[in-house]
């Protein structure tokens, strides 16, 4: 199953049908967007910026677009393995480029060195005025804990850290570790945005840690809101 999924044929159609599936799920529904006038200094000066939502809505994630498309420098962070491909490529049809990345595991040095060339990628886009978006649980998660690599850029670079979270009404939420949600067409919308954080240039472990618990927890709570504000509709 691997081998075909790895297929470049098998890709670029997973690609297509995603990127199809991300365009209806932004057009055929009424999208509202909470507190989005707290990123609106980035959209009006072209400021850098590190963004992140859960793994879990990424086939949500074009109801995001309307803020983002005012940008003309947006990348995303997307995993190299097979998902990844086809993922990055729907994300690249919608104006999206990504840089590819991953957590290696302990051991396997080859995927050690990719990461930390995306990781340099990454800081390198930021330093350059770019916006960065970050699904910062994936690819293996836990579910709905950052991981420490986009603290760690917006670290580096000084820039901003934005939280965004989805909804969508109706949709069937997968029985997978992210819990990945996937729109059914019409219906309602909901984005909520909160921020901005700043992770200290001087922060320690110590510090990262706690920074990772509250904006997990911050990030989270953020997507609540997106789907109370979809019920509420």
């Amino acid at each position: 199953m691997k081998k075909i999924l790895r297929h470049p044929g098998v890709q670029a159609f997973l690609g297509w049908v995603l990127w199809l599936h991300l365009i209806v799920t932004l057009r055929s529904r009424r999208w509202v967007h909470d507190n989005v006038e707290c990123v609106e200094p980035v959209l009006v000066e072209d400021r850098p910026a590190v963004a992140l939502f859960w793994h879990g809505s990424i086939p949500l994630c074009l109801g995001l677009a309307p803020v983002w498309w005012r940008r003309p420098k947006v990348r995303c962070m997307v995993s190299p393995s097979a998902d990844g491909e086809f993922i990055a490529q729907a994300l690249s049809r919608a104006g999206f480029p990504a840089i590819r990345t991953s957590s290696a595991k302990k051991g396997d040095t080859a995927k050690a060195r990719a990461a930390v060339a995306a990781i340099r990628e990454a800081i390198n886009w930021v330093n350059q005025g770019g916006v960065l978006i970050v699904t910062p649980d994936g690819p293996r998660g836990p579910a709905e804990v950052i991981a420490p690599g986009s603290l760690q850029i917006a670290k580096k670079t000084g820039a901003p850290i934005y939280l965004m979270g989805l909804a969508v009404s109706p949709a069937i939420v997968l029985d997978t570790w992210d819990k990945v949600t996937f729109a059914w067409p019409f219906g309602r919308g909901a984005t909520a945005w909160d921020g901005p954080f700043y992770v200290p240039a001087d922060a320690d472990e110590a510090a990262l840690g706690a920074l990772i618990e509250d904006l997990s927890a911050r990030l989270s709570e953020t997507t609540r809101r997106a789907q109370r504000l979809v019920a509420r509709r």
